[in-house]
């Protein structure tokens, strides 16, 4: 039985596997390795996928339904004919054809996969796809973040240390990540994206060009007349890639309507969402503290790089040519079939270590004193984005009356201030005893790579409350949740607690006592920094700034005997 990757596209997927020395793409019943995402019903009502229903989305367009994966995990409803569809279960049968034609060129079940995501989706974005797996007949063993699928398919783990920016512009998502190898682990930093951003924007971008230099409005269309100019401005945006202009024409109420544009034209149109992009690359170098000049290499993926336009944007934004050696359409898939290797090849594993970071912020709903009284429905982070993980953090509230009896630790993912905006993913209510307003009550956030979070609430008497949250509920059995929770309780330990970090602090306290003048404040203010430091409770920055500490205590100690 073997194991496959998928990258799950917005407009197209691709199925891999490892064949003992390389990924090879599967190709599908046409002999093509794209699938196009694309479902339909044809006039006797059989479900229709890939190529043959992106043939229908023109003549057939109230039949068929394309670019679904910008809705997975919300209510929306597809209807076709009799037929009606969740993006998950749209999701399902692209999967199950991907499965069966894995299959059928296998010539073995393959019930196994890896499945690729973007890696700004939330917990219900991931735990829809597992979902639509589960449809297809398949068990997910991990879901990979696209970026880091990339980078795998480059071989970027096997050169030297340096940082890689990730840019994934796709037919409807966009995502950036900022990866670090160093000493053979591949580090993800930081992640950010705009998951209603893709190369579908740009040939919307077109279309409403194209509608209102004719005075039409959109609304008035036919579903075929829409179908009709979609197809076209989609193949002027890729004659642009080539070509200095070009044009197409439409017939209306027995009218011919003209349209043409010119590479310059279309740069001004598509303005408005180079700029958009900006924002979520600004935030990886912001949150992985690093400078757009210290950037050691660029991968750009997804189809919508293909285009020399966005090509172009992305080099003179970054100044930076980037990497395109392979098909920016098939990177990922590439990648998802190494990373299906790595989970059944131990002596893969022992080559490549990966860590992960945390997409979204992970914090409770708060109460604080504002000038007017109380403010509910406030949103504190606990563990914030872009921690690496597995981690393991604490912080301290208090009661807000005297003789509280109960405190309410509500759960949620997000980025705003107020919970409300944010994703609810758990609640936890414990008893307490009557004391005095302002007790205090430990809330402690730990999370790993196969999404558990564990919250523990330890009130002032020492009785705990644990509460477990599952990222993908199901995928682990309970012995491998005990396993996983068991793992975590080596995360529990303050960095100020660790053996390594006093021995540390125990050093320097030493170099300080022994040191005279401006090279004693130099230790001093080493020590401050470590202690700060560890009070962020982040096990990556703390281990990074203890190697500097030592090295640079070395240094002087060495300087003592020349």
């Amino acid at each position: 039985m073997k194991m496959i990757g998928i990258d799950l596209g917005t407009s197209n997927s691709v199925v891999s596997y490892w064949d003992g020395e390389q990924t090879k793409l599967i190709p599908n019943r046409f002999g093509k390795v794209l699938t196009p995402s694309v479902i339909g019903v044809d006039d006797d009502g059989k479900i229709l996928v890939g190529e043959i229903a992106k043939e229908r989305l023109i003549s057939h367009p109230q039949l068929t339904a394309a670019a679904f994966k910008r809705f997975m995990g919300t209510s929306k409803q597809y209807q076709l004919a009799a037929h009606s569809f969740s993006p998950t279960e749209l999701s399902s049968l692209v999967l199950k054809t991907l499965k069966e034609d894995a299959e059928e060129y296998l010539k073995e079940p393959c019930t196994e996969a890896v499945i690729s995501v973007p890696a700004y989706f939330n917990n219900i974005e991931r735990e829809a796809t597992i979902e639509a797996a589960k449809l297809a007949g398949l068990t997910v063993q991990s879901l990979i973040s696209e970026p880091t699928a990339a980078a795998l398919a480059y071989g970027l783990h096997k050169d030297v240390d340096q940082s890689i920016l990730v840019i994934d512009l796709g037919g409807g998502t966009f995502d950036v990540s900022l990866l670090e190898m160093f000493s053979g682990v591949m580090q993800v930093e930081a992640i950010s994206g705009d998951n209603q951003l893709g190369g579908e924007d740009f040939t919307q971008m077109i279309i409403q060009d194209c509608l209102r230099q004719n005075d039409l409005a959109e609304e008035l269309l036919s579903a075929e007349l829409q179908a009709v100019i979609y197809k076209k401005a989609e193949r002027l945006k890729i004659e642009l890639s080539s070509q200095e202009k070009g044009k197409f024409s439409f017939e209306k109420d027995q009218s011919l309507f003209h349209y043409e544009l010119t590479v310059q034209e279309y740069e001004q149109l598509c303005l408005p969402l180079l700029k958009r992009m900006r924002q979520p690359i600004g935030r990886v170098l912001s949150d992985g503290r690093i400078e757009s000049s210290s950037i050691d290499q660029m991968i750009l993926i997804g189809g919508a790089t293909k285009n020399p336009l966005i090509k172009n944007y992305f080099s003179r934004l970054m100044k930076i040519i980037p990497y395109t050696q392979i098909n920016p359409d098939e990177a990922v898939g590439r990648g998802a079939g190494i990373q299906a290797a790595l989970k059944t090849q131990q002596e893969m594993v022992n080559e490549l270590m990966m860590t992960d970071v945390c997409a979204h912020s992970l914090g409770v709903e708060v109460v604080n004193q504002g000038p007017n009284g109380f403010i509910g429905g406030v949103f504190e982070p606990i563990i914030e984005r872009n921690t690496t993980i597995p981690v393991s953090k604490v912080k301290t509230f208090w009661t807000i009356k005297d003789n509280q009896e109960k405190v309410v630790f509500s759960v949620y993912q997000g980025e705003n201030p107020m919970v409300k905006n944010n994703l609810k993913i758990g609640e936890l209510v414990i008893n307490v005893s009557p004391k005095p307003v302002d007790t205090p009550v430990d809330c402690r956030f730990t999370y790993d790579s196969n999404g558990v979070l564990e919250v523990l609430v330890t009130d002032v008497e020492g009785n705990s409350n644990q509460l477990v949250i599952e990222s993908h509920p199901g995928k682990l059995s309970e012995e491998q949740l005990q396993e996983s929770l068991q793992k975590m309780t080596d995360l529990k330990i303050h960095p100020r607690d660790r053996a390594e970090n006093r021995l540390l602090l125990a050093k320097l306290e030493r170099a300080y006592t022994e040191a005279l003048g401006g090279k004693r404040q130099y230790i001093q203010q080493l020590i401050i920094e470590f202690q700060q430091t560890m009070d962020k409770q982040d096990e990556l920055e703390t281990k990074r700034l203890s190697v500097k500490i030592l090295q640079q205590l070395n240094a002087m100690e060495e300087e003592l005997w020349t």
